[in-house]
């Protein structure tokens, strides 16, 4: 096990506290209110910069040492960034959407496990259950680096409530995992790319449905990609929120070309991404979870269900360095 100071260089503690005392300093400044959106961005960068700190300060035991040492795993660009979380249901209907609501639940508790902030930006809800697909941040320190490993197609096996001749159903759901990217200068988005449809979006954290057209949906023309988000208050807040997602994945867009290119100059095989599911939930005839990247079994279903991701994050985080 490598050394508190040894681990404290590999996390850039000093830079991060610098970082710290400079958006301190910002915050002192009049102006920095004057922009609602730029201030809540800081005062999110600063609050993951502190639970860093402040983890590193007071880790003694080995167990508090053992999660650092998972953090220095995450040294790759946008780890130590907000994720951004897409899942959509696969054929089936009602089963597949009922898996899809299981996977968001897994998600909201994962983050409350880890004191996280969870938040869903949009859904569509299915025709009788669950959503058809919903697109959700989790904000925190290493938020993205840690659930990375959750991008692919998970894969659920159970009989099904909704059979009444009870029998074993397997359903699929796509998780998109983006990190939440902050005015990347990278990508420039020309309003003439877009067009902006407006929308009555639901009521707020199981309030009365919202009697304004105030959720936004942008789609980017050149790309056909399309990002939508309904949970803010205001029209204004939702299309600020919807830029920043379309931001992001045009980024993640460009990386992967990247990649792809210097793949197929490497001549190096690239699979397509649904028919490849990372993860099988079987919660009948027996009862297992498996990863079939890394190998790793669990035989608790629930607790994995329940937002206890962790042994699949580590072990995924180690295959990945090698």
């Amino acid at each position: 096990m490598a050394t508190k100071e040894e681990l404290g260089k590999i996390l850039k503690i000093e830079e991060k506290k610098a970082e710290i005392t400079k958006i301190q300093t910002e915050m002192n400044n009049p102006s920095f209110w004057q922009n609602p959106e730029k201030s809540k961005d800081l005062m999110q960068q600063l609050s993951n910069l502190g639970k860093i700190v402040e983890e590193f300060d007071q880790a003694e035991s080995p167990a508090q040492l053992h999660d650092l040492e998972i953090k220095a795993l995450l040294n790759e660009q946008y780890d130590e960034n907000n994720a951004l979380i897409s899942i959509h249901a696969g054929a089936g209907g009602t089963e597949a959407q009922d898996w899809a609501q299981m996977l968001l639940r897994m998600f909201e508790l994962f983050a409350k496990r880890k004191s996280f902030t969870f938040e869903i930006l949009e859904s569509s809800k299915g025709e009788e259950v669950g959503v058809k697909s919903a697109t959700l941040k989790i904000a925190g320190p290493y938020a993205f680096g840690l659930l990375k490993s959750e991008a692919g197609v998970h894969r659920l096996v159970r009989i099904s409530p909704f059979d009444a001749d009870k029998a074993r159903h397997t359903s699929f759901a796509l998780v998109e995992v983006i990190p939440e990217i902050e005015n990347n200068k990278e990508i420039e988005i020309d309003e003439k790319d877009l067009r902006i449809d407006v929308y009555r979006s639901g009521g707020h954290g199981g309030q009365s449905v919202n009697t304004t057209d105030s959720a936004v949906r942008i789609t980017h023309l050149p790309t056909g990609m399309v990002v939508s988000c309904q949970n803010e208050r205001s029209q204004l807040q939702n299309k600020a929120q919807a830029l920043k997602i379309l931001q992001s994945r045009l980024l993640v867009l460009k990386l992967k070309e990247q990649k792809e290119e210097a793949e197929k100059l490497r001549g190096e095989h690239l699979s397509a991404g649904w028919g490849n599911q990372i993860r099988s939930y079987v919660l009948q005839p027996y009862q297992q979870v498996k990863d079939h990247r890394t190998e790793t079994i669990s035989t608790n279903p629930n607790d994995i269900l329940n937002g206890n991701l962790d042994l699949f994050i580590e072990n995924y985080l180690k295959k990945m360095k090698g």
